[in-house]
């Protein structure tokens, strides 16, 4: 499949998603519900996504959303970082865009703050709307395996570059047990309703190290397949990977260090 013809199948499919609610889009996955209670019904409905990166941010910090769609994970992101936090969503898609924007005042005059702004872009190209070295956190909830492949080099690539020293990525997203066939890729309904692109799970990891990143490690990993496709297990996993090692030394530290790392993960 062409890039073009990626790109078109994705944001038709979520352009309908932005208008009504499409199940198949959706990974079952439980969000913190007082992070909920400030989000209106339209955005929860329509947003769709596999995991939830927001769990593991933390007050203050600068966040990048990538493929944003209507707004929930920024929205939740908002209220984990504060108001001296700032949450940016960027998504290629106008009619998502359109739903977010629309309820950001919303959720803004809920909890007092407005910290979360909207962008339209290219998550493989955004330069035209993310400086270098601005964010300490990207995240993304099942969208990096909608990029066509032969733009995922790119895609991490600008993903490093968005990090200040010290940052990291925690990106949910959908992985498959073996390598998706060639005829599955030429699907377009398969593609965007994030099957087709599925990275392997060892792929995934090896996308952030070859693009830099350091202490690649797997978060959480659902523990029955989400989808089974021509004997293909695709499942939801979120991982989190460093800029540099130091900020990777600073995070695992005797006095940091967590218990979130499975038994599936590469420390």
């Amino acid at each position: 499949m062409s890039v073009i013809d990626v790109e078109n199948a994705v944001r038709g499919r979520y352009a309908e998603g932005a208008q009504a609610r499409v199940p198949d889009l959706c990974c079952p996955t439980d969000y913190d519900a007082k992070y909920l209670a400030a989000i209106p019904a339209e955005v929860l409905e329509r947003d769709y996504g596999c995991g939830d990166p927001s769990k593991h941010l933390r007050e203050g910090e600068t966040v990048l959303d990538l493929g944003s769609g209507t707004g929930k994970i920024c929205f939740i992101a908002a209220q984990v970082v504060g108001s001296t936090g700032t949450v940016i969503g960027v998504d290629m898609t106008a009619e998502m865009l359109e739903v977010a924007r629309r309820n950001a005042p919303v959720v803004a005059d809920r909890l007092g703050f407005a910290n979360v702004v909207f962008r339209e872009g290219l998550i493989q190209d955004l330069k035209p709307v993310v400086d270098s070295e601005s964010i300490d956190v990207v995240v993304s909830n099942c969208v990096l395996n909608l990029v066509d492949t032969a733009s995922r080099r790119q895609l991490f690539s600008e993903l490093h570059r968005v990090l200040r020293a010290g940052g990291r990525a925690v990106i949910s997203d959908i992985v498959s047990d073996r390598e998706v066939p060639l005829e599955m890729q030429q699907d377009a309904e398969l593609w965007s309703g994030c099957i087709s692109g599925a990275f392997t799970e060892p792929g995934f990891l090896d996308a952030f190290k070859a693009a830099g990143f350091h202490s690649v490690r797997v978060l959480e990993r659902q523990a029955e397949p989400w989808r089974t496709v021509d004997g293909i297990d695709f499942r939801s996993v979120t991982l989190e990977a460093f800029k540099d090692a130091h900020g990777a030394n600073r995070a695992h530290s005797p006095a940091e260090t967590t218990s979130c790392c499975g038994p599936d993960a590469s420390c």
